[in-house]
């Protein structure tokens, strides 16, 4: 069974950094492609970002290209999201996703492409 845990989330003032983590077990981590998303009250779960399980590949939602970067450590089984200069508009419970494949693709933003998602880390941007 694939199991999927996020952590780092918290309260930060605009302009400020976070780090979230992610670990997963129940698979072979560097074989699968690993996305963060996020859900906003009131919205859709929306993609944040993924990597390709080699880490060449790297999208990001035109909302946080430039500020957050995707990283992960095969050899630790951990994933990461460094969100810089937060804006408000990214608070949001972050979610984060086991890919399905070993390839992101066009279409990586869209849930059916990941079979395991974690519970779930609150970040919150105060203005």
């Amino acid at each position: 069974q694939v199991q999927v845990m996020e952590s780092g989330g918290g309260l930060v003032q605009a302009g400020g950094s976070l780090r979230l983590s992610c670990t997963a077990s129940g698979l072979t981590f560097g074989d699968y492609a690993m996305g963060w998303f996020r859900q906003a009250p009131g919205k859709e779960r929306e993609g944040v970002s993924c990597i390709t399980r080699n880490s060449v590949t790297t999208y990001y939602a035109d909302s946080v290209k430039g500020r957050f970067t995707i990283s992960r450590d095969n050899a630790k089984k951990t994933l990461a999201l460094q969100m810089d200069s937060l804006k408000p508009e990214d608070t949001a419970m972050y979610y984060c996703a086991a890919g399905a494949t070993n390839a992101c693709t066009t279409s990586w933003s869209s849930e059916s492409r990941y079979k395991a998602w974690g519970q779930g880390t609150q970040v919150t941007v105060s203005s």
